[in-house]
């Protein structure tokens, strides 16, 4: 019985990229196209002849009602709407041809990242999104923290679901970040392949238990190597440099202690002691002296979460939201 192939494909990959059976199949019958394009152009190289038609169901009909294959080369949507008319007349008729999808390339893991950096690249240039066009790294920092933030909340609810959306809209700030990069002068230019290429070559150097064959014996030397690699390529001066300093106040205490840690370096947590005199547009001494000696506090309990295996941040976090849970209840009470 005659076929009527719908062969479908990847716009994300090279046009003529197709599995031989592919090749096959258009290289022996009669092939069709809705439109001129890059496939159509690399089929008709490899020999195989095109017919560009306006009318696709009636031509594909017509070969197949002669007992013949034809061969129909999708678009990048699939053409849904076609192989739906298709598969409705040959309902009515059985014997005139048997309808088949074949595909001739798949999308690579990730494809749909290219789309993002195109439809980012279209709202960023001449003509697309004012706004986007407008922004600067530093007016993107607060939106690309707060997204982050829903991510982690997304996480502590175990929303599984909301999570992908919000590290959507995370993945959305470092395209955007990227494509304004390419606005920037001369050698200050970059673009979102050269913050891929960075993370890639960076995975592989760090992890060379997996990429160079370096035998490990547990998690625990992983991470002892992987920081003996950063290290090596930062050339810091102290355990301390490279801390994110915006981060919440009990998040960056608990690094610059485990930073303190791993180095080997041992200070003593402070107990009081001097404070330095404020500014004069400071606080009054008064309040400084008490707010060092809350911090001393603070920095002790989140010591002592460390050593007993806790996150403070988290603690406090669980800890508040309970609290804020109280207050709505007695507010429903009164």
């Amino acid at each position: 019985m005659a076929r009527i192939v719908l062969l479908v494909t990847s716009p994300r990959l090279p046009a003529g990229l197709l599995t031989a059976a592919a090749w096959d199949v258009v290289r022996a019958n009669p092939v069709f196209a809705g439109a001129d394009g890059e496939m159509v152009t690399a089929v008709r190289a490899a020999g195989a002849e095109v017919t560009v038609t306006e009318d696709p169901a009636a031509d594909l009909l017509a070969v197949a009602g002669a007992g013949r294959t034809v061969v129909w080369l999708a678009g990048p949507a699939g053409d849904q709407a076609l192989a739906r008319e298709l598969g409705l007349r040959l309902v009515r008729e059985p014997g005139l041809a048997e309808l088949e999808l074949m595909y001739g390339s798949w999308d690579p893991p990730g494809a749909r990242l290219l789309d993002a950096v195109a439809v980012m690249d279209r709202l960023a240039s001449p003509g697309g999104d004012p706004w986007k066009r407008a922004q600067t790294h530093a007016s993107l920092a607060q939106f690309l923290l707060e997204e982050c933030y829903e991510a982690y909340d997304a996480i502590e609810a175990g929303d599984l679901d909301a999570l992908r959306e919000e590290l959507g809209d995370v993945l959305l700030q470092v395209v955007l970040h990227a494509r304004l990069a390419q606005e920037r002068p001369e050698g200050e230019r970059w673009n979102v392949d050269d913050v891929a290429g960075g993370l890639v070559e960076k995975m592989i150097r760090r992890n060379p238990h997996v990429f160079a064959g370096r035998t490990v014996e547990d998690i625990d030397e992983i991470v002892d190597n992987w920081e003996q690699i950063k290290r090596a390529e930062k050339a810091r001066g102290s355990a301390m440099d490279g801390i994110a300093l915006a981060q919440p106040a009990l998040a960056l205490a608990a690094k610059i202690l485990q930073r303190a840690e791993r180095a080997g370096v041992a200070v003593p947590l402070p107990t009081g002691g001097p404070v330095p005199e404020p500014a004069a547009e400071a606080e009054a001494p008064d309040a400084s002296v008490a707010e060092h000696g809350l911090g001393v506090e603070l920095l002790a309990i989140v010591a002592r979460a460390r050593a007993e295996g806790l996150d403070a941040e988290a603690a406090l976090r669980r800890t508040a939201l309970a609290y804020a849970e109280a207050v709505r209840a007695a507010e429903g009470s009164v």
